[in-house]
């Protein structure tokens, strides 16, 4: 296995088919097709699915590429710093539940690091495809929370994915609401508070488990219940609809605006905030100074346990 072999195949999986990526590596077609099985053959799996429309990843495929671009981002830093080749386009994903401090860290990271090129993502997304997209590298980082609830069956689904969690700090419950509902002059709210109000949560797909909701008390009836997929909508609604979410009440005014407030929520309960990250394989450079930000973005908000 070389690394020309590496940069085959992953060029072979941003492009789609063999035929563009062939276009893109300058090399004969027929050349890149043997250099790729014969990668398959040394390593003992099929990473590519051959079909009449081009070829598609198979799951053994998309961990080796997560792996592949990898050891090629190291590469390229390497040159970079002792041979004084030119710069590339860096690249850098992190997936995490909707949380304005990983926007923030993200945000940090790209002012410092991104350079003149880079090929940076964040998704805030579901669940379960935030703790897959770590398992199968497609992201270096992973940002969700842990409590008495879900603990037992996420820590599982963890370990089942070779991953590990690293707490940042602990969260007691609080509510976002807008400014302009009557929830947000309360100094705390308690449960019967909400109940007249509508309930916002995030949409969590195939995997609508409870122990994957992305609030606290997600088993709890609600006569109002609204589902979303993304946190401008929701904030949106909180506003137009006087809702509420269920939240760690950290909240960003300059990415969030003034019209969203955090009130504390009266229930003994916690959030326990941290990331995860793959047992196997560790974080790239991208991906330690992520965690570095994150790091300096949790601290002053843990609270007593």
């Amino acid at each position: 296995m070389t690394l020309l072999q590496l940069k085959y195949a992953v060029t072979v999986a941003e492009a789609g088919t063999i035929s563009e990526a062939a276009k893109r590596l300058f090399i004969a077609q027929p050349s890149l097709t043997a250099a790729v099985r014969e990668l398959e053959n040394e390593l003992g799996i099929t990473i590519f699915k051959r079909t009449n429309k081009g070829i598609l990843l198979t799951a053994d495929g998309e961990e080796f590429l997560g792996y592949a671009r990898q050891v090629i981002e190291q590469t390229n830093l390497i040159e970079e710093r002792y041979l004084g080749t030119a710069q590339v386009k860096h690249q850098f994903c992190v997936s995490t539940q909707h949380y304005s401090f990983a926007v923030e860290a993200f945000v940090e990271l790209l002012k410092q690091y991104g350079g003149e090129e880079y090929d940076f993502r964040i998704r805030e997304t579901q669940t379960y495809e935030l703790i897959e997209d770590v398992a199968r590298l497609r992201s270096e980082v992973g940002v969700l929370y842990l409590n008495p609830f879900n603990e037992t069956v996420l820590r599982k689904t963890l370990r089942e994915n070779h991953l590990k969690f690293h707490r940042l700090f602990l969260a007691r419950p609080h509510v976002f609401v807008s400014a302009f509902s009557p929830l947000a002059r309360k100094k705390v709210v308690t449960l019967d508070d909400l109940a007249p109000y509508p309930r916002l949560s995030y949409e969590q797909g195939e995997h609508n488990s409870f122990y994957f909701s992305e609030e606290i008390l997600s088993t709890r009836e609600s006569k109002k219940d609204i589902l979303v997929s993304d946190r401008a909508t929701l904030f949106n609604l909180l506003i137009g609809l006087n809702g509420y979410t269920i939240c760690s009440g950290v909240i960003n005014e300059d990415l969030n605006g003034k019209n969203i407030v955090a009130v504390p929520l009266a229930v003994e309960d916690y959030m326990e905030i941290g990331y995860i990250t793959h047992s196997k394989v560790g974080p790239g450079p991208f991906g330690m100074r992520y965690i570095e930000a994150l790091k300096r973005y949790a601290v002053g908000q843990d609270e007593p346990e």
